[in-house]
C-alpha cells in the first residue's frame, strides 16, 4: 500500500496515456494519488482528474515560479472542494534568482509574501500544507514558524536534507521522500534519512521529474513509488512492505484520506 503524496498528473506529459499509468500504480500497490497544485492553468485539469478518479486528490496552491497574477479569492471555489486535501505546492525557490541583488531581493520579497498569503489560506481552511524548498531552508522555516504554520502541518515536499528543517519535525511537518534517495550522488539525504522520525515520513514522485535509479532519462510515474520504498527500507533496515504500511498512515493521518 503507498500513497503517492506528490504526482503531476495535470503535466502534459500524461496526457496520451494517463489511465495506462494509473493502471501500473494500482498493479504496484499504489492507493491513492495527491496532485499538488502549482498554477492556475493547470488546476482545472487536475480537478477533473481526481473528479473522475475515486483515489486521487488535489492541492490548491501557487509554486514560487508562477507568481503572476496569483489570486488569493480565487482559491476559494476550489478549497471547499470534497477532492482538496491541501494547500501547495508553496514556498520559497532562490535557485534560479537572477539579475542585480535588489532584484534578487525584491523576487524574494514577492515569494515570501506569496508564501505567507498561501499559509494563512490554509489556517482559515484547516488545510495541510506541500511547501516547496529549494536554496531557502531558513527563510522558509522562519517564515512557517512565524505564520504559525504547526497548526495545519504539511510536508516538505522533496525535503532537501537540510538538517535545519529536521526542528519541524516537532511541529506537525511531514518530510517527502522521492526517487532522489536512489540516486548516486544523494549522499546527504542516506545520511540523513534516518534522523528523520519514521512517523513522519512520506513517499512522492515528483513525477513526471526526478524518476528514480534505474530508470532515470525516463518521465517519471506512481509506479516507481515502490522503488523508493525499497530503497527506503534499505536504509532503514526495514522491509519494504513495513515502509509503505507506515508511509500510507502518515499521509492518510496528514491529508485525511481513508
Amino acid at each position: 500500500m503507498i500513497i503517492d503524496t506528490h504526482i503531476h498528473l495535470d503535466d502534459e506529459r500524461y496526457e496520451e496515456d494517463l489511465e495506462a499509468v494509473l493502471e501500473r500504480a494500482a498493479e504496484q500497490g499504489v492507493e491513492a494519488l495527491i496532485i499538488p497544485g502549482a498554477d492556475a492553468v493547470t488546476l482545472p485539469r487536475a480537478i477533473a482528474i481526481a473528479e473522475a478518479h475515486e483515489n486521487v486528490y488535489f492541492a490548491v496552491g501557487i509554486h514560487p515560479y508562477d507568481l503572476e497574477g496569483f489570486d488569493t479569492a480565487a482559491f476559494d471555489e476550489f478549497l471547499t472542494h470534497p477532492k482538496c486535501v491541501a494547500v501547495g505546492e508553496c514556498g520559497l525557490d532562490y535557485f534560479r534568482l537572477e539579475g542585480s541583488e535588489a532584484e534578487q531581493e525584491a523576487e524574494k520579497q514577492k515569494q515570501a509574501e506569496v508564501f505567507r498569503a498561501q499559509i494563512r489560506i490554509a489556517l482559515a481552511y484547516g488545510k495541510p500544507l506541500i511547501v516547496h524548498i529549494r536554496n531557502a531552508s531558513h527563510d522558509a522555516r522562519v517564515i512557517l514558524e512565524e505564520e504559525g504554520a504547526a497548526k495545519v502541518g504539511g510536508v516538505l515536499h522533496c525535503y532537501n536534507a537540510d538538517e535545519e528543517l529536521l526542528v519541524l519535525a516537532g511541529q506537525n511537518f511531514y518530510y517527502g521522500i522521492g526517487g532522489v534517495l536512489t540516486f548516486k550522488n544523494a549522499r546527504k539525504l542516506v545520511q540523513v534519512l534516518p534522523s528523520i522520525p519514521k512517523e513522519r515520513l512520506l513517499i512522492e514522485t515528483d513525477g513526471p521529474y526526478l524518476t528514480p535509479h534505474p530508470h532515470r532519462g525516463e518521465r517519471n510515474e506512481p509506479a516507481y513509488t515502490k522503488l523508493v520504498a525499497q530503497k527506503m527500507g534499505e536504509l532503514l533496515e526495514m522491509p519494504a512492505e513495513a515502509v509503505e504500511t507506515l508511509t500510507t498512515k502518515n499521509a492518510s493521518r496528514l491529508f485525511g484520506i481513508s
